[in-house]
């Protein structure tokens, strides 16, 4: 009973379509027909409102980083399954017929429910990316692979340390279904990347 009401609470905390809520209040736009159609912050801002995409920004973090947290002081042993239906609830709403954001900002909301360092690890590697090839894309997934990378290591260093050392690792299956996740929800970027007709940010 506890698995179902921690994926029930999660994967519908996650697919809260903030971005769309705030352009559909506050300027009366649907934003799934403007930009790239995606509901989260990086096409908010294309409606030039900037307070609404860091709005959404922050929100997106938060519906990340709320039900994990709950999650851990309720039930403590089913975060990773609180984090990963959350994940998917933003990805694959069930009130946009399962069609919504990449993901990005509420992976780094579970991010910081997990670990502090491989938030701000995420952040700098998304900044120094962003600042050398302009692309939003790149930086995301490049971001969520140097994270597992770095908990790999990180955990292996520490395993090898200290046979029963299994905190860090216990999270490297999490995080590398993320990856792939962010990859697949990026797979359009990927091909105008390929292309070259990906859009680049203005930082």
């Amino acid at each position: 009973m506890d698995y179902v009401i921690v994926i029930f609470f999660s994967y519908l905390f996650g697919s809260i379509p903030f971005g769309l809520i705030l352009t559909k209040v506050f300027i009366n736009k649907d934003i799934r027909k403007i930009g790239s159609g995606n509901i989260g912050a990086t096409n908010v801002l294309r409606t030039g409102n900037k307070f609404l995409a860091a709005a959404t920004l922050i929100l997106d973090c938060s519906k990340g980083y709320i039900p994990v947290l709950v999650t851990s002081i309720i039930y403590p042993d089913q975060m990773q399954i609180s984090a990963l239906m959350t994940f998917l609830g933003h990805i694959f709403p069930v009130w946009l017929k399962f069609s919504g954001g990449k993901g990005v900002a509420t992976y780094l909301g579970i991010l910081f429910a997990f670990s502090i360092e491989l938030s701000f690890l995420f952040i700098f590697t998304w900044l120094i990316v962003s600042l050398i090839f302009k692309y939003s894309s790149l930086s995301s997934m490049f971001g969520s692979l140097t994270v597992l990378m770095v908990n790999i290591i990180k955990s292996s260093v520490v395993k090898a340390i200290d046979p029963n050392f299994t905190i860090g690792s216990n999270i490297n299956i999490l995080l590398f279904i993320f990856f792939i996740l962010i990859i697949f929800t990026h797979k359009k970027n990927i091909f105008n990347l390929k292309h070259k007709t990906e859009k680049k940010i203005k930082i």
